[in-house]
């Protein structure tokens, strides 16, 4: 794949954009340089427990001059896969106050009693109560999505049960797996920005540092995989990893100047 053939830019932000509360050398100067050449970025998350106004504000507190359609989440892939599939149902939710914001803004309405479908995001407000309601109704057959398949998220003191970790645990009770997961690595997330878009996978790039979410999401998209080793990946795991980018960087700012250079 060709550099110079890509349309649009999708963008992991901890490890590849920033780091913690810092900006990776070069970060910005990317973005002058998609938008210089008439291409597009679009900053891409697998984490479901923030909507894309938290992202916005703290992306601008770093400098970045962007807005909400600069920001997709799992949680608003969850909720176009869930209108594609379902239409606007009645949801049970394990997630944040944020996700149900987020679903709520695209017309579901959100239910304890008499659902239709099960949603399992990243709750960081998690309850035993919301537990053991969600195993109850997955097993009744329910229709059960999960944002996405992350086991942890990264923090300072190390890393926390993600969603992963919850889709483990219903399993162990219910013996039932979600019929759909819709964040990265699989590749419904890419159908979705590619329709939003209207360009085909190969004029699409994601940048990011991870190889088992990031990279393997691009290779089974059928999109330019790049990977930056400015975050989690070494050069050792990617000498180990059978999924083999198609680009490797050390970080943005080496990207910036190959887009440039052309």
């Amino acid at each position: 794949m060709n550099l110079q053939d890509i349309k649009l830019f999708l963008l992991d932000m901890d490890g590849t954009f920033y780091l913690g509360d810092k900006l990776i050398r070069g970060a910005l100067e990317f973005l002058e340089v998609v938008k210089s050449q008439g291409k597009n970025f679009l900053f891409l998350t697998n984490n479901s427990s923030k909507g894309p106004r938290q992202y916005v504000e703290k992306l601008r507190r770093l400098g970045a001059n962007v807005d909400e359609t600069h920001v997709f989440t799992s949680g608003e892939a969850t909720a176009l896969f869930l209108l594609e599939r379902y239409g606007r149902t009645k949801l049970f939710l394990v997630g944040t106050k944020a996700l149900e914001e987020t679903l709520c803004s695209y017309g579901y309405t959100i239910e304890w009693r008499d659902p239709q479908l099960v949603v399992l995001g990243y709750d960081t407000e998690v309850t035993y109560e919301k537990l053991a309601r969600a195993c109850l109704l997955i097993r009744r057959n329910l229709p059960y999505i999960a944002t996405h398949p992350d086991i942890n998220c990264p923090s300072e003191e190390g890393p926390l049960p993600d969603t992963g970790s919850f889709i483990a645990l219903i399993e162990r009770s219910t013996g039932r797996l979600p019929d759909y997961v819709v964040g990265k690595p699989n590749s419904l997330m890419m159908q979705i920005v590619s329709k939003r878009f209207n360009l085909p996978t190969s004029k699409i790039a994601m940048v990011g540092d991870r190889l088992y979410t990031d990279m393997e999401f691009a290779v089974r998209s059928g999109a330019m995989a790049i990977l930056v080793l400015s975050g989690e990946t070494t050069r050792e795991d990617l000498e180990r990893s059978s999924t083999k980018p198609h680009l490797v960087v050390e970080d943005i700012a080496v990207l910036a100047r190959m887009l440039e250079r052309g």
